[in-house]
């Protein structure tokens, strides 16, 4: 434990929701839900608005959509939301170069080690100092918890939500975390939670007051140890600003069970294209490769095979999971496929493309066991060069609710919905008033995919921040169209 409230825990508001709302002004404080849309969807952000209505995270979408029914209902962009985190991590670099980032909308920061802070008022200064950065970068705002460990600093984040900072002083932190549920502490689950409240302990002052060998019986050695020390407020983890990605992966649930063992492999195939692009996009590659299926009885199953070296060949990922498919019976139907690779290193295998050639000879020699001979009694002649694939019918394209689209005659807009060969379009930018709405064909040549926009047309130039930390911030002007502030 420090002696002064020098980390700092960023947890951004609801990130995804909120970065829909600022993106798109007609749905500035109406409920609006982020995730799956199929009928096995799940809710990966609620707005507040949303929340209150009773939406919340990981919530089955058919389940969100009879709470909300009303809400906007919209497919993640990802593009977005990691452009926004880049902004929000980028304003933390420059307050220590101890930040450790847990996901794109949350970090701790060491302030000590960067010398921004080295007591309470300067903490606090900084706080919010960063909060008013992170909405004038951004236009969205964030959660700030300062205490002397990195589980106060979380548990004070999150009692300042929504858009608020909240200081733990020290010497306060035992009766702040006595009245508090068990369900706060770090490693306490729902089953662990459980498991405490069976045997009489609900609070954090039940666990202080049971003592360390009562946990530990109850629990096991080493999270009993743990679980007693935190309950003591006692947490001496650093802030460790290299967290190295143990894995890359990618996964997909379909609405509706695949059945068909070529639709399998053409989305395994799919999936290793797209889990490659992830491990390039990290300057990664990686020397095991997994493949996960989870079968229509729920049942699931993992695979693996380990390269000769690390690679990021999009050929030699594919493969790989091709391959591991075949030992897996997916008769039944399937529900979930992913892909992923492990055993991450920054360089490449020199010889990866004799890696990709062994890996295409060999499901060659595969191909010809199984071929059929020709009418002479011998192999079927190998075919020619494979045409190129034509560009896809305009008629066939997709129209995800809530992505970006340019109309060349009427501009920037995001898609509201789409069916029966029409797609509905509101014309709006993050800056503008609520824009009107037009339908059109979902062929017509005139209406294009496009990039999302900043969420602030020019931000201002932070580049000498935070020594020109601004000590106060005001939020836009709900009237004038801004996000609601609290």
């Amino acid at each position: 434990m420090r002696p002064a409230p020098t980390i700092l825990h960023l947890d951004m508001d609801a990130f995804y929701a909120s970065a829909e709302q600022a993106a798109k002004p007609s749905l500035r404080g109406k409920a609006v839900v982020v995730g799956g849309l199929g009928p096995r969807g799940v809710v990966a952000t609620a707005s507040y608005e949303a929340r209150r209505l009773g939406v919340h995270s990981a919530m089955p979408t058919a389940q969100a959509r009879r709470l909300a029914p009303n809400a906007a209902y919209l497919v993640p962009r990802f593009s977005l939301y990691r452009t926004v985190s880049e902004q929000v991590m980028g304003l933390l670099g420059r307050l220590s170069p101890l930040v450790e980032p847990l996901s794109l909308d949350e970090a701790f920061v060491d302030l000590e080690a960067g010398g921004t802070a080295d007591d309470a008022a300067s903490a606090r200064a900084t706080g919010e100092g960063l909060r008013a950065a992170i909405h004038a970068v951004t236009g969205l705002s964030g959660s700030v918890g300062l205490a002397g460990s990195k589980m106060l600093a979380k548990i004070a984040s999150e009692q300042a939500k929504p858009d608020g900072l909240v200081l733990i002083e020290p010497g306060t932190e035992r009766d702040l975390l006595a009245p508090l549920s068990v369900r706060v502490l770090p490693g306490v689950g729902p089953a662990t939670g459980d498991h405490l409240r069976r045997a009489g302990m609900t609070t954090v002052h039940d666990l202080a007051e049971a003592g360390e060998a009562e946990l530990v019986r109850l629990v096991g050695k080493a999270h009993g140890h743990g679980l007693h020390r935190m309950a003591l407020g006692l947490d001496d983890r650093p802030v460790v600003a290299e967290r190295d990605a143990k894995s890359v992966s990618v996964e997909d649930t379909f609405d509706v069970d695949l059945h068909d063992r070529v639709r399998v492999r053409a989305e395994v195939e799919r999936l290793a294209v797209r889990c490659v692009e992830r491990l390039r996009a990290a300057d990664r590659s990686g020397r095991t490769v997994v493949l996960k299926v989870r079968r229509y009885d729920f049942s699931t199953l993992t695979r693996s095979e380990t390269l000769r070296g690390p690679t990021d060949d999009p050929t030699v990922v594919r493969e790989a999971a091709g391959r591991l498919l075949e030992s897996v019976d997916t008769t039944g139907g399937v529900r979930l496929l992913g892909v992923g690779v492990t055993g991450l290193a920054d360089f490449t295998q020199e010889d990866l493309f004799a890696q990709a050639a062994d890996a295409r000879e060999l499901a060659r020699r595969v191909v010809e066991e199984r071929e059929p001979a020709g009418e002479d009694g011998g192999r079927e002649s190998a075919p020619g060069p494979e045409p190129e694939e034509p560009p896809e019918p305009l008629a066939a394209r997709r129209w995800p609710a809530g992505h970006d689209v340019h109309h060349e005659a009427h501009g920037h807009g995001w898609v509201q919905g789409s069916g029966v060969g029409r797609v509905t379009v509101r014309f709006e930018q993050p800056w503008s008033a609520p824009g009107r709405v037009l339908t059109f064909r979902v062929d017509d040549p005139r209406l294009l995919p496009a990039d999302p926009l900043p969420l602030v047309r020019e931000p201002p130039d932070y580049s000498s921040w935070p020594a020109s930390l601004p000590k106060s911030r005001s939020g836009p002007d709900p009237a004038a169209g801004g996000l609601s502030s609290p």
